[in-house]
């Protein structure tokens, strides 16, 4: 199936072409189509919805259980959270960074998908 955004998109306002880039929001990248003169912006409509779909799952808050591990703690991450990270990148068995950030705080960051991020945007403009 082809993907309309590998076609010319004409700007509805000036009739020129709009050309391709990056758009990045919270750490996503999102395809577009942004017209030269500044008139209109098209984020691809498939990666609209996955942002949706992240805000949603950002805005709750889940409430988990820390367990004795050896001599370790391990934290469980809820299947909605990893199920939304598979279908974003085959991430599973893969380190992560974990950061305390300040008291009563960690951070856990999945470095392949933040560098796979820096990298894309760095081949393509960043537009926000």
């Amino acid at each position: 199936m082809q993907d309309i955004f590998d076609h010319t998109i004409l700007c509805k306002k000036c009739g020129k072409p709009m050309g391709k880039a990056m758009v990045l929001r919270n750490g996503f990248n999102l395809r577009a189509r942004i017209c030269p003169l500044g008139h209109d912006k098209i984020i691809h409509p498939a990666d609209e919805e996955e942002y949706k779909k992240f805000k949603e799952l950002r805005q709750k808050e889940f409430k988990v259980k820390m367990r004795l591990v050896g001599n370790s703690y391990a934290v469980s991450i809820p299947k909605e959270i990893v199920s939304f990270m598979q279908d974003q990148e085959k991430i599973m068995n893969d380190m992560v960074r974990l950061c305390f950030e300040e008291s009563g705080r960690l951070s856990l960051t999945f470095e392949e998908l933040i560098d796979k991020n820096l990298n894309k945007s760095a081949d393509k403009e960043n537009i926000d």
